[in-house]
Order: C-alpha cells, then structure tokens, then sequence
C-alpha cells in the first residue's frame, strides 16, 4: 500500500473520498471542519443537526460532495465521545473508514483523523495501522469471489495543515504500515489450511523472510532434534506423518547486547492427540501455531523498523495428530535438559513443544525470554477475548510488555506463579507431570513452563485472542495476528 503525506486545506483536497472525524454530541464542528461545511454547502452540518450522524463510535455517514469540492465525497466517522477518546479508538476509527470504504470498491482514500490526538507521531501511527488491518480480508481460496474483479484501496493519503508536521506524521505512518504488514502476515499463516501450512511450509516461510529481510535462519530436522536430546518435541511429534522443524531465526541489530530471545508455540493442528478434542470448532486448531507465527511476524517488523536489538526466535513445530505411534497418557518423555514428564493428557502438548525451545534458549545467554502460545482453553474461560495471560520470573519485563500491550491495545493481564500451585503438577513417577485438575489451568501451564528456565522470563497465553469469531473495526474474522504487533512493540521500547 502506498502513503502519502501532503499538505492542504480539506476543502480543496483532490480525493477519492475524504474521512473526516466528528465527536459524538459535539456542537461545533472546527476550524476546518467548518470551513469544508461551508464549501459543501452546509452538508455536514445538516447531517449532524438531523441526528442522521450522532457521532457514535465507528458510525459511519457518506456524503457525495456534487461537485462542490474536489473530492468525490465525504466520509463521516464517528469518533465516540471527546472524553474518551483513546489512540486504540482513532486506530478504530480508522479500520472502520477504510474498510467501509473498501466495500464501495474505491482505490484511494484521503484522511484527516489523525488530527485528533497528539503527539501527531503516535496518532499518525494509530491512523495508518487502523487503515491496513482493517482492510486485511483472507480470499486466498474463494475462486468464485465476486469480489475478485473488485477495486482495493491502493493508496492512503493524510492530510496536513502545515509544513512543519511532514516529519511526525510520515514517521508515525510508517511504523504503523510496518507494523500492520507484520500482522497481516501472522494472520495469512494462521489462516492458512493446515494441509498448505505444515511444520515444512512454515519453515519454508521462515526461509524466505530471512532471505526478503536479511535475517539469518536455520531448520533442524527430526535427526538433529533426536542428537539435542528433545525428547519432549519429538514426543508430540511421533503421531503425526508430517516431520517436525526446528526454526531458528536471529536478527542482529546491536553488535555488543546479548539478545531477547522469543520462543512461539507452533502447532500447525492440533487434535488432541489420543486426548482427542470435541469435533466441535476443531477446524480452528489450525490456529494452534499463532504463537510461532506471531514471532516470524515480529522479526518482519523488526527488521523492517531497523530496530537496535539483538533477537532470537526460536519455533518448534509439529502438529499432534493421533495413531498408532502417538504418544499416549501415561507415556514419559526426557526433555532435553534431563527432566522426565508424565503424560496426564496429549492435549497439553503445547508446554511440551516449549519445554525444548526453552532449553534451548539458554545457549544464547538471553537478557529476557518470551515464549508466546495458544496454550490453553483455561485461559479463555479466565479472560475471555480481550486480553492475553501473562505469567512471568521478572517484574521489570512484564512491566514493559504491559505497557506495549497498552500501546498497541493487545493488553495482557498477570496470573500468579505462587509456589502453592506447585503441587499440580507433581508426580509420582517422574519429575513433572503435563496436565493437573482442571483448577487453574492456565497458571498451571505456566507453572510446568518455569521449570525449564532460568533467566528473565514471561508466558504470553493468547488462547483467547489468536482468533476470533467476531469482526471488529479493525480486524475481520478469523486470525487476528495478536502478537506480532504487542512484540515489536516491546522491543522498541527495550533498553537491554
């Protein structure tokens, strides 16, 4: 998608259609505002005193401009009330434009919403961010769409009042296309069937990230695995005919740091295993691998922001598929740091999978890891779709992840890790079981994710968040690429 930054007034912009943001219950419209009210002819006004436009949040109110200004047409978008107006709600305000917009098969659009709120940096990310997910759609395999023929929204123009604001916006508007690019990524693999995005296909993709994004990555296979001791990955992956990976990605972007170390759960489906789930909505465990995808995400916007840090990504993958080889409850497994796991359910297997990648982790002398996963259902009982579990050793990092969560309105929300939950998930025959009562759930996951660890560290649980089946203003169904975006930002607030 192409941006452009220019500067004018907006009743003498030359658009597509021009959106233009209006409080809910406010009685004067602005400076500018009023002056494209007056050169329509009074056409806003008369929309807003009707009560046709109430300037609810996200409304939305089209008016053909006749020939009275340049523009083809005025877009009204209802900004909420002006006390509560928030960046996540401009990002809204946004999507929704665009996407509306999109609906009536126009190719550009020309935007004044990020006007509202300063500092005009952030508003301007927000603005540009809201715009690209909000206009994502996955048709990849629709090969009757009727909306095939139809136009995309091609080019965003924002507009400006002064010279002097060129440099903040078109920085903004940039981190916010980069890192609405590296959602829209996570979410094309998550989408993706899982017979097309195997364990090989998303090494594959890995592969060619490194290679557009001047990453380095490395594969290892089942063999290689077998040689690190893995036994805990390999466990998961001896159902399945499909070949585990080992994906390992690292961008280098100060020479002297050690690095962040991000470790994302791949599953590219998960039935249960010999646990088997309910065939009940399990077409969706296709999304068992948001976590790892949510990672190569985040190493595309990294590298695309140039940021200053040293990462490490680490994704096993596999799927959990039940057979005659699969592992079964009961079954014990040698991770690769030498503790034994009693198999209670194959259904827990994405802590199994992790317990590997966090091992492995140490080699790298990591300032901070996090390990991001769907991992468990409890953790959508606990906190629904808004927010992600976070579960952690170190104060100060989930401290920083809150506040990128806050930015980029992919909050987390903290479950303890009292040592009094210990006890579900002691066992009798070896040292850790992976599955305790059904009580606590998630922290439990948490509490078995600690024990292969030993530097700074947190859990991001996104059960709950990697997929949704209700459209927003900004996000359709499906995917939602959580993660992605709450990472990069993270790493660019990070100070080592």
């Amino acid at each position: 998608m192409d941006v452009k930054i220019k500067v004018g007034r907006q009743e003498e912009a030359k658009a597509e259609a021009l959106v233009v943001g209006i409080f809910e219950g406010s009685k004067r419209l602005g400076r500018e505002v009023s002056s494209l009210d007056k050169a329509l002819g009074g056409g806003i006004r008369e929309a807003v005193d009707s009560g046709d436009f109430k300037g609810k949040l996200n409304q939305t109110y089209l008016i053909p401009a006749m020939g009275k200004i340049p523009a083809a047409r005025i877009l009204l978008i209802g900004l909420g009330k002006e006390k509560e107006f928030t960046i996540d709600r401009l990002r809204q305000a946004s999507g929704k434009s665009a996407s509306y917009l999109s609906g009536l098969g126009l190719a550009s659009l020309t935007t004044t919403l990020h006007l509202e709120l300063k500092p005009l940096q952030e508003a301007s990310q927000a603005v540009m961010e809201g715009a690209a997910l909000g206009l994502y759609r996955f048709e990849k395999y629709k090969t009757n769409n009727e909306e095939n023929g139809k136009k995309e929204i091609r080019e965003i123009t924002m507009l400006l009042n002064s010279k002097n604001e060129v440099g903040q916006v078109s920085k903004g508007a940039f981190t916010g296309k980069v890192l609405a690019e590296a959602a829209n990524f996570a979410k094309d693999m998550v989408n993706e069937p899982s017979n097309q995005m195997t364990p090989s296909a998303m090494a594959e993709t890995a592969k060619l990230l490194a290679k557009n994004f001047g990453l380095k990555c490395q594969v290892l296979d089942r063999d290689e695995m077998r040689r690190l001791g893995m036994g805990s990955i390999l466990g998961v992956a001896q159902g399945s005919n499909e070949p585990p990976r080992f994906i390992i990605l690292e961008y280098n972007g100060n020479k002297k740091e050690k690095p962040v170390v991000l470790v994302g759960k791949a599953i590219t489906f998960d039935s249960g295993g010999i646990s088997i789930k309910p065939a009940e909505k399990m077409e969706i465990m296709k999304s068992d691998m948001a976590g790892g995808a949510a990672v190569m995400g985040a190493f595309m916007a990294m590298a695309g922001l140039k940021l200053p840090v040293n990462v490490v990504g680490l994704i096993p993958a596999t799927e959990n598929m039940p057979s005659g080889t699969a592992c079964k409850p009961g079954d014990i497994l040698k991770a690769s740091n030498g503790k034994t796991i009693e198999i209670i359910s194959t259904d827990a297997e994405g802590r199994l999978i992790l317990a590997d990648a966090l091992v492995y982790a140490k080699r790298y002398e990591p300032k901070a890891v996090i390990d991001i996963a769907t991992l468990t259902g409890a953790c959508v009982v606990a906190l629904g779709r808004h927010a992600s579990g976070m579960l952690g050793t170190d104060e100060k990092l989930k401290g920083m992840i809150r506040s990128a969560g806050e930015r980029c309105c992919e909050r987390v929300w903290e479950l303890p890790l009292w040592e009094e939950y210990e006890d579900l998930l002691k066992s009798d025959v070896a040292d850790v079981k992976n599955s305790g009562a059904r009580e606590a759930g998630t922290i439990a996951g948490g509490i078995f994710l600690k024990k292969f660890v030993d530097y700074p560290w947190v859990h991001i649980d996104i059960a709950g968040t990697g997929w949704d089946s209700k459209e927003g203003p900004y996000r359709p169904k499906g995917a939602t690429g959580v993660g992605a975006r709450l990472l990069t930002e993270f790493l660019m607030g990070w100070k080592g």
